[in-house]
């Protein structure tokens, strides 16, 4: 049972291989780390919470795969909460982060380059993204 916002959804969305969303969280479950979570995060990172910060870099990712927009819920601190957008679905494999639902109808379309300015998270991108090819080309 997938708990990820947009989970039913996500089994309509595939890439050339076939692999859906759900695939890919599954794969990025072994994949997420407290080296690619947000370091302003970290001290809430865990093991039992592997989403925790790894927003922008994972619906980046998925963009990369998919194509579609990645959109950003305001969070009220200055920071935004990133899911993906392909076509008319919508899914989220990191909201499992939250402990209470998130309004994602006031959502900000993000741009890559303005995320990837901050070298550390362009550096956590690119991690998880080795991690992942590294994954499918064992599979």
């Amino acid at each position: 049972m997938y708990k990820f916002y947009g989970a039913n959804d996500a089994k309509n969305i595939m890439d050339k291989n076939g692999l859906t969303p759900r695939d890919y969280y599954d794969l990025l479950s072994s994949l997420w780390s407290f080296d690619t979570c947000a370091p302003r995060m970290r001290d809430s990172w865990s093991i039992n919470n592997k989403t925790k910060g790894q927003c922008s870099i994972t619906a980046f990712l998925m963009q990369d795969i998919y194509g579609g927009d990645v959109y950003g819920i305001p969070l009220g601190d200055g920071n935004y909460h990133c899911f993906n957008k392909v076509g008319r679905f919508i899914f989220d494999l990191t909201s499992e982060q939250f402990h209470e639902p998130l309004d994602y109808s006031n959502a900000v379309l993000q741009n890559r380059d303005i995320h990837f300015m901050k070298e550390e998270k362009k550096n956590r991108y690119l991690l998880l993204k080795k991690r992942l090819e590294d994954k499918l080309f064992l599979k």
